[in-house]
C-alpha cells in the first residue's frame, strides 16, 4: 500500500480559454506533485455552460479521471444522452430521485490497489431547491464506506456558510470536501480536527479579465440594465486554479491540503 495518495482537484474550467490551459500544465503539476488521481470541475466547459461529450471527452482524453458537475451540468439538452451514459462525469447527488446521470462513483487508481470515491454535491441557498446534499451524503457514506476510505466531495454551492456548515457535518468521514460554483479561490484552505481537508472554494480555471469567466461588458449590462444578456466565454487573461491533497490510504485522513493558483496575480 502507499503511504499517501495524492490528488489534484482543478476548479471550475471555463470554455475553451480553460481547457487550453489545462492541457498547457496539467502535465507538470502531475509531475510536480506526485498526482496519482486527477478530478475536474466541468459544469462550465461548453460555451461556458454546460457540458457537451465532444468537450467532456476533449477534457477526459487528457491526464484527467473524473469530471464533476454543479447546477449548470445539464445546460445542453443534447448532451443529456452522454450524461446518463458516461460513468466519469458526475452531477450532483442530490438531484430528485430519478433524474438522469449518476452523482458519485467508485474509481481505481492507478498503479495501485486503491479505489477512491468522487461525490458531487449541491447546496441548495440561493440555488435550486433540489434535495437535501446532507442526507445524499450520508445515504452515500453508508453504501460506500466498506469500499474505500478515501472520499472527496466537489460541493458546489453559492453560500459560504452552507460549504462550511457541510464541512463540520462531514468531518471525519471525507477526506477533502473541495468548494466549486462562485468562481474566485479561497485563502482558507485547511485540516478540520477530524481528518478532513477543506477549502470554500477551489477557484476558477479560465478568463480572468472577466467577471467569473465571461466577458465583462455583457456581465456589467446585465447588473446596470437588470435585463438579459448574452453570456460569452471573455478569452484574455488566462490563470489555473485548483488544490492539491495528499490523504492516507489507510485511514482515509488528509495529510495536506495545498492552493494552486497560476501564474499569481
Amino acid at each position: 500500500m502507499k503511504e499517501k495518495i495524492n490528488v489534484l482537484f482543478i476548479g471550475d474550467i471555463i470554455g475553451e480559454p480553460g481547457l487550453n490551459i489545462v492541457k498547457s500544465l496539467l502535465p507538470s503539476f502531475i509531475t510536480k506533485y506526485k498526482i496519482d488521481f486527477v478530478i475536474a470541475n466541468a459544469e462550465n466547459i461548453s460555451e461556458g455552460m454546460g457540458i457537451l461529450e465532444k468537450d467532456a471527452n476533449k477534457l477526459l482524453e487528457l491526464p484527467i479521471d473524473v469530471l464533476t458537475g454543479g447546477n449548470h451540468t445539464m445546460d445542453k439538452i443534447q448532451s443529456h444522452k452522454y450524461i446518463n451514459e458516461t460513468e466519469r462525469l458526475l452531477r450532483p447527488n442530490n438531484y430528485p430521485r430519478g433524474a438522469y446521470g449518476r452523482g458519485f462513483g467508485l474509481f481505481s487508481i492507478k498503479d495501485t490497489s486503491q479505489k477512491i470515491c468522487i461525490i458531487n454535491l449541491q447546496g441548495r441557498t440561493f440555488m435550486k431547491p433540489i434535495d437535501c446534499p446532507f442526507r445524499s451524503f450520508d445515504w452515500i457514506y453508508e453504501k460506500i464506506k466498506d469500499d474505500t476510505k478515501i472520499i472527496i466531495v466537489d460541493f458546489h454551492a453559492e453560500t459560504t456558510a452552507e460549504k462550511i456548515a457541510f464541512a463540520w457535518y462531514a468531518d471525519g468521514k471525507a477526506s477533502g470536501i473541495f468548494g466549486t460554483h462562485t468562481h474566485i479561490q479561497t485563502a482558507d484552505e485547511r485540516i478540520l480536527p477530524q481528518g478532513t481537508a477543506y477549502i470554500t472554494d477551489a477557484g476558477m480555471t479560465g478568463p480572468y479579465d472577466s467577471v467569473i469567466g465571461m466577458k465583462k461588458e455583457s456581465s456589467i449590462k446585465r447588473f446596470v440594465y437588470a435585463t438579459p444578456q448574452k453570456h460569452e466565454v471573455a478569452t484574455d487573461d488566462i490563470r489555473f486554479a485548483g488544490v492539491v491533497c495528499e490523504i492516507s490510504p489507510e485511514t482515509g485522513k488528509a495529510i495536506l491540503i495545498k492552493r494552486i493558483f497560476f501564474p499569481e496575480f
